[in-house]
């Protein structure tokens, strides 16, 4: 029985690395816990991520991590995706689509309006499908269901965090996506 949990274990462990691999190798920056419940995604790097810092070490990272784990997520549970490649161009849409579907988070946290622009795209279909405006046009703050992933546009994070009152707007838009329970 142990064995067989083991080889099925290997499985999936493999199945995700091949999958991370290939979009790798399609020019797809991520990084983090690839079985994360929570992604988080951005398309405006700081100067510092520009120039070669990895994504999310500065501010920014730091308070989403710290809010994360206020909320109830273990320090490990996240994981990160830039929606611009190697180059500094944006990836196709096709592409970020194939990426968040890929890694499967509950949650998908979009950290700017970049970020809120490429899922617009990639999941127009989707989209068009809610009833609530907000959520059709992830609106700040609004929390859409697509794809059975809960999606916040958090609407310019890393520029809130200099303003004590826009710092307070971005934890009150995290507080709607407490970890989710498991279903038994």
């Amino acid at each position: 029985m142990a064995s067989e949990r083991d080889a099925r274990r290997r499985a999936y462990l493999d199945k995700t690395a091949a999958e991370t691999d290939a979009l790798v190798a399609r020019g797809v920056r991520a990084g983090g816990n690839a079985f994360s419940s929570v992604l988080l995604c951005k398309g405006d790097l700081s100067d510092g991520e520009k120039n070669g810092e990895p994504p999310f070490s500065g501010a920014d990272g730091t308070a989403l991590k710290a809010s994360l784990e206020r909320l109830g997520y273990a320090p490990e549970d996240w994981e990160w995706l830039l929606t611009v490649g190697e180059t500094g161009l944006p990836l196709e849409p096709a592409l970020f689509r194939e990426a968040v579907c890929a890694l499967d988070p509950a949650t998908l946290v979009l950290c700017d309006e970049a970020a809120s622009d490429m899922a617009r795209e990639a999941f127009a279909d989707e989209l068009a499908a809610l009833e609530s405006l907000e959520e059709a046009l992830l609106a700040p703050g609004a929390v859409a269901h697509v794809l059975g992933m809960r999606v916040l546009n958090l609407g310019g994070f890393e520029a809130a965090l200099s303003d004590a009152h826009e710092k307070q707007v971005m934890w009150a838009r995290l507080k709607q996506i407490p970890p989710l329970g498991e279903p038994y």
